[in-house]
């Protein structure tokens, strides 16, 4: 065994303090970097529900028209779900309606998808929880609607059910049909849609894999193409939706600052209890020069030391943060309101690659700054320090 992790085994650290301040500036760098990837993800997950990631879209589309369809099974598809990052391809159909009820009236987004809302009387939607509230409307009441076009249609649809809208705080007021029920009323063939969205495969949440998504997806439209084709745009959920993401990047760097604040204040406590045991050891120090060790061996000793004891810190921090996270991710007991947070309560995900790169950035930089207080070692005197008790 190294001579100088052997002496750093026998030199006890007596201040426990300074390893709890270690242990609790972890846990709040590791809640930090849980809750925001778990804002990321819930809101990325959101959109691409709500949205899809990518939309293939005409560059003239119109949502009050039932003019202008596309046809949902173009000569480029396969190319663009064989991409890895392509999860599906799914035909929508988006056309703006008017509620009206005894006191008000509202405007509305039906979205027409694939399998639609599970009722057996037909015509089922599901609509916005954010609407519910606001119209006073509830699941089995009759939702009359009204679509503007070349003429009037109506629709007498069934609330099937109520679900947690990600976009209330846009004013926006998305309700879910069937597709077929849509293509009726459009006058549209079993092919044709508004739009085609793509969804990308979950792991990618940031906005810089999305929209290269989107670019691939754009350029293997036009290069695989035919004549018949419609000419379509790809559009990313960054573009469409950018205050969210813009928001998202508020929250990272608030988390950067975090890690900072937390890193430095980490540091200076092992500063200072490194000090504290460098004088507590000063007649050590003393010894061990005498029999010939060198400064940077006896550095050794007490960044050895130091080291333990900042990766115990280290541990018990994450292990805590840990099951604080998966206690908040089963219970949901910590809540928000969706109008300020998109989101009904705090999200956590425990990202272990980006915990693993905060675990070893902080240790790295609270090891550099431990080097400043060992630099105390070369001033020290054997003669003057080997018989100090």
């Amino acid at each position: 065994m190294d001579a100088s992790f052997f002496i750093a085994s026998r030199i006890r650290f007596r201040r426990k303090i300074v390893m709890v301040s270690i242990a609790v500036s972890f846990l709040v760098m590791i809640i930090a970097v849980a809750v925001s990837s778990g804002f990321r993800r819930e809101i990325r997950n959101g959109l691409s529900e709500v949205a899809g990631d990518v939309q293939l879209t005409l560059p003239d589309l119109n949502y009050l028209e039932e003019s202008s369809p596309v046809d949902t099974d173009p000569a480029f598809l396969p190319y663009v779900l064989e991409m890895d990052e392509v999860e599906s391809v799914d035909p929508v159909i988006y056309r703006a309606g008017i509620v009206k009820s005894d006191e008000d009236i509202y405007g509305i987004l039906v979205k027409g998808i694939e399998g639609g809302v599970s009722d057996s009387l037909g015509l089922a939607v599901a609509i916005p929880s954010s609407f519910a509230e606001m119209s006073g409307l509830k699941a089995g009441d009759r939702l009359l609607t009204y679509f503007i076009g070349e003429k009037i249609k109506v629709r007498q649809f069934n609330i099937a059910e109520i679900y947690d809208d990600l976009l209330s705080a846009d004013g926006r007021f998305l309700v879910y049909a069937d597709i077929a029920d849509m293509r009726r009323l459009n006058e549209w063939d079993a092919g044709q849609a508004s739009l085609m969205e793509v969804r990308l495969k979950s792991d990618l949440t940031d906005e810089q894999a999305i929209n290269a998504a989107a670019s691939e997806i754009g350029y293997r439209m036009n290069a695989y193409a035919s004549e018949e084709d419609d000419t379509l745009v790809a559009t990313s959920s960054v573009s469409r939706y950018p205050q969210l993401f813009d928001w998202l990047g508020l929250i990272d760097f608030n988390v950067f600052f975090i890690l900072m604040l937390m890193t430095v204040v980490a540091g200076f406590n092992m500063i200072s209890g490194l000090l504290i045991m460098l004088f507590e050891n000063i007649s050590t120090i003393g010894l061990l020069k005498s029999l010939g060790m060198t400064d940077r061996a006896i550095a050794k000793v007490f960044l050895s030391s130091s080291a333990v004891l900042v990766l115990k810190g280290m541990a018990i921090g994450n292990a805590i943060a840990f099951l604080i996270c998966i206690i908040q991710d089963t219970t949901h007991l910590l809540r928000l309101d969706p109008e300020n947070y998109f989101v009904s309560s705090v999200p956590v995900n425990l990202d272990f690659s980006a915990i693993l790169i905060a675990d070893a950035a902080a240790f790295i930089v609270i090891m550099l700054l431990l080097l400043i207080p060992s630099l105390f070692i070369s001033r020290v005197d054997p003669a003057e320090t080997v018989r100090v008790r």
